[in-house]
């Protein structure tokens, strides 16, 4: 849980002051040219708009890194994060204002320059108060002191994080342990042994003011850690333990309920949320009815052209791995004269398989349109890593320790690792490990805009001819 510092609720307070007179001006800026679409009472929209703001902040946390342990907050956070904000607080206030004016002409157009406006003066708001609270944090104010035990490396791994910059305003005191931290920089001094810490904070000797302590120590003792515990209960100080790191390999868990316990696990999956999956499942559909519905007119012809050049079936199925690890049977034009290398061998850029329209298509990607209706099917997705031969995953799996995690999300027609140059012949394992890397990315990154973004990209990867396309 989050939980914030009696200063950090003031700067809060401050923004929302901040960004509720952005939004009155920007209201009493359209109300004063666009009078044909205000009420009488403007008074009682400029009361309205702000409580919709105040109960929209309430639900979201859109404000600059105001929260401990999220002190650093991207302009892409902030772009985004607003944007809900925003378009939540609009389309209720739409709503009400359609419900209140009498007058409607050009409404939409009303609350739409509207919206523009208010998005563009707060996130110039936001951008202004992240610099001040920048500078105020490089100087020292609104800052963290903070305490590790022990010589894990997953201790170093932390201190990177929250001092590669200064302005997130993190200052770290030092570190106790019994043993030195391999590779700390100068800065990370030593201040004593563990069993000296233990010792003083046992005799109350322990005087030095710190607001955090991070604790990475093993379980074996779990009396030193309770003592620890008992003094940042005590004094007010927050105490974290630190994951240990086995075998030099960080172990990057993340937390996650189940029931009513708090477990770690070493994957993140944003589509494990019955709301993502929802929603994924509804932006499959609906594209794949719209691409079929766009596309059938030319799958005669296609047919006919893969007639014209080559013996052999129009469709091209094969069985390739799934969701869970499980195999279904995947749907393509067939785009090669039919041989014995099917399911084990890739294609390359002049592979002798390929009749001319099937090279065509191949570098069009036409030869995956029937893959649409594996994707109504629930068998795929739109986006999602890109389902292989069964010869390669089982391959695969033997070589690349995370291989077999790309399968916790369903394969898609496009995805990011196709996007970000790794698409095409594996001829070097370095090449299947970078696929698998931006698979996981995007496993544990999933979002709606990043799929949207996804296909975008494909599309323009289309439109331009792919070099990896073969």
């Amino acid at each position: 849980m989050l939980l914030y510092t009696n200063k950090n609720t003031v700067i809060k307070a401050i923004v929302l002051f901040f960004d509720a007179i952005a939004l009155t001006l920007c209201l009493y800026f359209y109300v004063w040219t666009m009078p044909e679409n205000c009420p009488q009472s403007v008074y009682n929209h400029v009361m309205i708009a702000n409580m919709l703001l105040l109960v929209t902040y309430m639900l979201f946390s859109t404000s600059i890194p105001l929260v401990i342990h999220n002190r650093v907050v991207t302009t892409k956070e902030i772009l985004t994060r607003n944007a809900v904000v925003v378009i939540l607080s609009q389309v209720v206030f739409g709503l009400l204002w359609h419900m209140m004016t009498r007058n409607s002409n050009n409404e939409m157009l009303f609350n739409l320059l509207f919206a523009t406006l208010l998005y563009c003066m707060i996130v110039c708001v936001r951008l202004a108060e992240r610099k001040v609270l920048e500078a105020l944090r490089a100087r020292g104010k609104n800052t963290r002191s903070v305490l590790f035990i022990g010589s894990d490396p997953a201790n170093l791994y932390v201190y990177h994080d929250i001092m590669m910059d200064a302005t997130t305003g993190y200052r770290v005191i030092g570190y106790y342990s019994n043993n030195e931290i391999e590779d700390a920089p100068k800065e990370l001094k030593k201040l004593g042994t563990r069993v000296e810490l233990i010792k003083m904070m046992k005799a109350g000797d322990f005087n030095l003011q710190c607001d955090e302590i991070y604790c990475s120590l093993s379980h074996d003792d779990e009396e030193d850690i309770a003592t620890i515990m008992k003094f940042c209960n005590k004094h007010v100080v927050r105490f974290f333990y630190v994951p240990r790191m086995s075998r030099n390999i960080k172990l990057a868990l993340k937390p996650q309920i189940v029931g009513g316990n708090v477990l770690f696990t070493n994957f993140y999956e944003p589509l494990t949320a019955p709301g993502n999956r929802i929603i994924k499942r509804v932006f499959d559909v609906f594209f794949s009815i719209v691409a079929l519905i766009i596309t059938l007119p030319f799958y005669p012809f296609i047919a006919l052209m893969i007639k014209l050049q080559s013996n052999g079936p129009v469709f091209f199925t094969q069985e390739r791995t799934g969701l869970d690890g499980k195999n279904f049977v995947c749907y393509k034009f067939r785009s090669m004269a039919p041989n014995d290398e099917a399911d084990t061998l890739q294609a390359t850029v002049d592979d002798p398989r390929k009749f001319p329209f099937g090279d065509f298509m191949r570098r069009t990607n036409i030869d995956e349109l029937p893959q649409f209706i594996n994707v109504l099917k629930g068998e795929m997705s739109i986006v999602g890593p890109r389902p292989h031969m069964l010869y390669h995953t089982e391959m695969y799996s033997k070589l690349l320790e995370k291989y077999m995690v790309r399968h916790f999300a369903k394969p898609g027609i496009t995805g990011l690792a196709q996007v970000s140059g790794y698409r095409g012949e594996t001829s070097e394992l370095a090449l299947m490990a970078g696929r698998i890397k931006k698979d996981i990315e995007y496993i544990e990154n999933w979002s709606f805009w990043l799929d949207v973004k996804i296909c975008f990209k494909t599309l323009k990867l289309t439109i331009l001819s792919d070099e990896q396309a073969f």
